[in-house]
This record gives C-alpha cells, structure tokens and sequence, in this order.
C-alpha cells in the first residue's frame, strides 16, 4: 500500500503523514458498481482514492438519484469529509463509477492530522473548494442549461474520469442519471447524434465533440 500512497500522494503529504496513513488505513479494490457509503450511514472512515472513478449522490423523497459530481484519482468526498468530522449521517450516496482502489482512514484520525500536518489540512481544505466548486457547477447545470445542454455535459463528464470517449451504458441508466425518462434521453442522444457531438452504438456511445 505504502507504494501505492507514494506514487498518488506523495507529492501532497510528507513522509511522516504517509507512513501513518499505510499503518492505519484500509486498502481496498472494489468492482464498478459498487456502493462505498450509503444515504443515512454513519460514516466510520474516509475514502482516499487511488485509483479509478466515483460518482457522489443524492435522493428525492421519491427514491430518484441525481447525480452531483464524480471523484477521480488523488480526491476525497467534501460531504464525507463534513460527515465524518461532524459524526452526522451521510446525505449522499457513493457509488464506484469504475473499478478503484481507495485507502480507508479512520475518522478519529481527521481531526488529529488537521493540528499536526499542515499538507494534510492543506488537503483537506483543497478537498472542500474544489467540492464546493463542482456543487455550484451542478446547481447552475440544473438551473440554466436545458436537458439537451445537461446531458452532453454528463456524458463529457464519464467520459473524462473513464478516460475514454466510448463510453459503454444504456439510455435507461443515463435517464436514471439524470432524473428523467429514458425516451427523453433516446430522443435527445439521437438529436446529438445528428448535430455531430456523439455517435451511438448499442449499449456505448463514442463521444465527438469532448
């Protein structure tokens, strides 16, 4: 593990924070698919990710997702963050978008590692701005750009933290994305299809314009 913090850290933290770190965090490998924290957990302990893609979450009182932002290599989760520091239950739900690797860290170590590195309290409130950012982002998308404008940036969005402009998922789950209905989606990708930005192929689409 310690080579793994080295390699996607260790430009952030120093050598002390990063020998704490591999002796009390968690390594774990987890498929694409996976649920890491679930809305009305209480969060034991924080997610450094290594490797891979996560998408954060919330829910209506219908049970409809919407999806707020996405967690690539070197992030951590700000309402996690919030959570774990404020013992509160989780308000969102975080779903791996890909395969990934994440370190666990214990939450009582939050707050000691706040007083006693400066790299990691530089981090964690880089981890904050950026969050906060990405949050207003999501809020104007919802707020100004029709659904056509929403969904080629959510399909930009996957197809930068997959690394790859083929992007493979079905209308149904970009609907469930996106908190609309499929033959919405349907006739909206067909539409950008036709104006060049994206090309469809069963259960994939190649994005064009990126």
């Amino acid at each position: 593990m310690l080579e793994e913090l080295e390699k996607n850290y260790g430009y952030l933290f120093e050598d002390e924070l990063l020998d704490e770190i591999n002796n009390v965090g968690v390594f774990k490998e987890v498929p694409e698919g996976y649920k890491l924290i679930e809305i009305g957990d209480y969060i034991k302990s924080m997610p450094l990710l290594v490797s891979g893609a996560i998408k954060i979450l919330r829910e209506d009182e219908k049970g409809d997702e919407l999806i707020l932002y996405f967690l690539e290599k070197g992030d951590t989760c700000a309402m996690t963050l919030a959570c774990c520091m404020g013992q509160t239950k989780s308000e969102i739900r975080a779903i791996t978008e890909t395969d990934a690797k994440l370190i666990m860290i214990p939450v009582e170590k939050m707050g000691e590692w706040m007083s006693k590195y400066k790299s990691w309290q530089n981090f964690i409130l880089q981890s904050y701005h950026t969050r906060m950012l990405e949050l207003l982002e999501a809020i104007d998308t919802l707020a100004f750009l029709k659904m056509d404008g929403r969904l080629l940036k959510h399909l930009r969005d996957k197809a930068m933290v997959n690394h790859n402009d083929l992007i493979q998922v079905t209308h149904q789950e970009i609907a469930h994305d996106l908190h609309t209905s499929r033959v919405v989606v349907s006739r909206l990708l067909k539409t950008l299809e036709n104006d060049g930005k994206i090309k469809l192929n069963r259960n994939s689409i190649k994005i064009l314009d990126l």
